[in-house]
């Protein structure tokens, strides 16, 4: 006899309906697999064998084939374990078929019939609801995760003995029932680490409003011990809260990526990843033979920290300019390409020389010329012409050391960025895909950072002075938007002095030679 269910498989972080068909016919006793299965799903022979024992089903005494479509999309992972077996006990007649074909089928089966949670069952939702499914069972682990999805009747089975209970007698099943704004919201309060600890560094505690504002790149550089990284784990304090398309968006990639902090939970704070210096190009944006995303794609909608960027490998990371500029990332393989959304905000911080006290105040600097320019020779100019906020973060005095903390703390400044983040999605409520100012294209900047006569000719002698290219000179202008959201201004026409203060923040690539 031969019957058909219903699963899917992972393209990136989409995913495709796959049709798991199941033929028993005459022959010797055996399961084949077949479809383009990838290991683990050929391990499923095994586990689904012994599972229907152990739940007090009969195997088919007969040569039983399965065929996964379409048979050219490589199919992996133990998810296919759940729909195989549903599969089966349909073709063997020992579960009724009703309903069967607008429902989808997902889990991994532990060889007592339990059934265990799986990466990627978010995106998988989502497909299905689009594709006019009506029903989900899922493993009791995934159920809060696929529940998000509205539209769905979504069922959690704890055993394959469930499962079959639930195709016989449906009614006696209730659906799971998920709030998504109470699950984005059900940690508003928690603010992380808080900006009032920080002593001093006026200026770049400016720089870190400003950055979360506008979503601008930001790089710290100073001696060691100043404060870079104290001030960068402070950013996400002060960002604005995600909205609940920005949260589907990233919890469907830490979905795939199987690294949900709780196995269904909703991603509700802004990613703050931090990868070492010695990680390669494909940790940073993706790979693998089946590619899953990488750190830029983790860090979707919230904050890519480069802590030591200068220690970072060239190569590596020349890999961060596409995704800096589009706000996606391709992985190309010999069997599938896909793409990766990676629209974050890099943050960045470094030592100002090899021995790390050029500059500085108390203790002198031992690196020649030529050492400080190869050190950052490793930063290569369309690099840093791709960061907006290039701030030096100088050596507290004694007195500041000593003195309690007298800044203002992250509940207040949180209050001014969301000020100005909603001024730019007013400004931008016709524009699909720009949320901040730093998204803003050539036609956004020409038609909300223009400039009085006067002004024109003074960014004019400013940007021979700084040797600043069109996309510098366009970074600019977008910082100096940002400022005047800051003080409320709506007005198209930018002042001079938010101008020369976004001046200021581009005055390392003076200091240091680099264009």
């Amino acid at each position: 006899m031969h019957t058909r269910v219903w699963s899917a498989a992972l393209l990136g972080i989409e995913a495709v309906k796959v049709g798991v068909e199941v033929d028993i016919a005459g022959g010797l006793p055996g399961l084949v697999i077949v479809g383009l299965p990838d290991s683990a799903v050929q391990e499923s022979r095994e586990r689904v064998r012994v599972a229907l024992k152990n739940s007090g089903f009969a195997m088919p005494q007969r040569k039983v084939v399965v065929n996964l479509t379409p048979a050219d999309l490589r199919k992996e992972g133990p998810g296919f374990d759940l729909p195989i077996a549903v599969a089966i006990l349909l073709a063997s007649e020992q579960a009724p078929a009703d309903g069967v074909e607008t429902t989808l089928f997902l889990g991994e089966l532990s060889l007592d019939g339990a059934l265990r949670g799986v990466a990627g069952v978010l995106p998988m939702a989502a497909t299905a609801a689009k594709l006019g499914i009506t029903r989900l069972i899922v493993p009791a682990a995934n159920v809060r995760e696929a529940a998000l999805i509205q539209g769905l009747r979504v069922y959690g089975c704890a055993h394959l003995r469930e499962v079959a209970e639930l195709l016989q007698a449906p009614e006696r099943f209730t659906p799971a029932q998920v709030d998504p704004l109470q699950e984005l919201h059900q940690q508003a309060g928690q603010m992380g680490l808080d900006l009032r600890d920080v002593k001093g560094q006026h200026l770049a505690r400016r720089a870190l409003e400003i950055a979360a504002a506008g979503g601008h790149n930001l790089l710290l550089v100073g001696p060691p011990g100043s404060g870079k990284t104290m001030l960068a784990r402070r950013l996400p304090g002060i960002l604005p809260t995600l909205t609940l398309q920005e949260a589907l968006e990233v919890t469907q990639i830490y979905s795939v990526a199987g690294l949900l902090p709780e196995r269904g939970a909703l991603v509700n704070q802004r990613p703050f990843r931090s990868p070492h210096h010695s990680a390669s190009g494909p940790a940073l944006v993706g790979g693998g033979s089946i590619p899953k995303p990488g750190e830029v794609s983790l860090a979707h909608h919230g904050i890519l920290y480069c802590d030591e960027l200068t220690e970072f490998k060239r190569d590596v990371l020349e890999f961060l300019r596409q995704p800096l500029e589009d706000g996606l990332v391709t992985v190309s393989r010999a069997r599938q390409t896909v793409t990766f959304p990676a629209r974050f905000t890099l943050v960045a911080s470094t030592n100002p020389c090899a021995c790390g006290y050029y500059g500085d105040s108390v203790q002198a600097c031992v690196c020649t010329p030529h050492q400080r320019q190869q050190y950052w020779g490793k930063l290569s100019g369309p690099l840093l012409d791709r960061i907006d906020l290039q701030v030096q973060v100088g050596r507290l005095k004694p007195a500041e050391m000593v003195q309690q903390p007298t800044g203002e703390d992250s509940a207040t400044v949180r209050e001014r960025v969301q000020k100005a983040r909603q001024l730019a999605r007013e400004r931008f409520a016709q524009t699909l895909h720009i949320q901040h100012n730093a998204q803003m294209q050539s036609a956004q900047i020409r038609q909300w950072c223009q400039l009085s006569p006067e002004n024109r000719s003074k960014l004019e002698m400013v940007i021979r002075r700084l040797g600043l290219s069109v996309r510098g000179m366009d970074r600019l202008l977008k910082v100096a938007r940002t400022i005047a959201d800051l003080r409320g201004q709506t007005s198209p026409y930018l002042d001079w002095e938010d101008i020369k203060e976004a001046v200021q923040y581009r005055s390392l690539e003076r200091l240091t030679g680099l264009q």
